[in-house]
């Protein structure tokens, strides 16, 4: 028996509310430490880290415990930890504390991610919209010739380059809508802002879109739009839309904010 659309929505929530209140969801990470070439102590954690040639180094003692995922005891020396951007990336844990090496643009940083974080423990679900199927709306998707980088501002303040890959068209109440995307796979990516944004949901919301057919042909459901993982760690790097991709439609579906007890 298939399930219905609201049905699988529901689960679509469930699953999200699961996936960021985890012992290292979105909702543990206590801090994003960029790294420099020369060796510094990061607070609460042992030892000494650095960046050099792509790699995040550490260097600790035994007695540290500090352990490399899939390797034996606990660290004791220096060693090279390739970051998320790696397909064989690296992970370490420091008791229950799972810690992440990433490289974004270049620099390189290690995530915290501790199942004891404050936000963790007074998290109260997600808020949404309830399901309308109004707002799954069949989209079109154009390449771009190719690829293109926009610099877009990103939640820490800084800016960087979002890749883009071209644009879908779709409409909503009967009104012509376009969204530049990326890709992620064979799927599409995109960054939203709308008329609910920053008063009834967060201030920018990203969406997923199912791989396009040969005819450019895929589905746009706003109530799947969800929240980035900065709604729930001021830690993350998140892009904001990039230009044009702000609707000036209020789209009251999807996820809202957090909620807290």
């Amino acid at each position: 028996m298939t399930d219905t659309a609201t049905e699988a929505w529901q689960r679509w929530t469930e699953r999200r509310t699961a996936a960021v209140g985890a012992p290292h969801g979105a909702l543990a990470l206590t801090g994003t430490h960029w790294l420099e070439p020369e060796p510094t102590a990061i607070p609460g954690l042992p030892g000494s880290w650095w960046a050099a040639d792509g790699a995040v180094l550490v260097q600790a003692k035994a007695a540290d415990g500090l352990r490399v995922r899939g390797a034996e005891g606990a660290l004791d020396g220096t060693v090279e930890l390739r970051p998320d951007t790696a397909p064989d990336a690296d992970l370490l844990t420091f008791g229950e504390i799972l810690l992440v090496p990433i490289e974004r643009e270049g620099e390189l940083a290690l995530r915290v991610f501790d199942p004891d974080s404050p936000a963790r423990a007074s998290f109260a679900g997600i808020a949404a919209y309830p399901y309308a199927p109004e707002w799954a709306v069949p989209a079109v998707f154009t390449p771009f010739e190719s690829d293109q980088d926009v610099l877009v501002p990103n939640a820490d303040g800084r800016e960087r380059p979002l890749a883009v890959t071209g644009r879908i068209a779709f409409q909503l109440a009967g009104e012509p809508h376009t969204l530049t995307v990326s890709r992620e796979g064979d799927r599409l990516t995109g960054v939203i802002a709308d008329g609910t944004s920053g008063r009834e949901t967060y201030r920018f919301r990203f969406v997923v879109l199912p791989a396009p057919d040969g005819d450019g042909r895929t589905v746009l459901d706003l109530n799947r739009a969800y929240l980035p993982p900065c709604a729930f760690a001021d830690h993350f790097v998140c892009p904001f839309p990039p230009p044009g991709n702000r609707l000036t439609v209020a789209v009251e579906a999807g996820e809202k904010q957090v909620l807290t007890k």
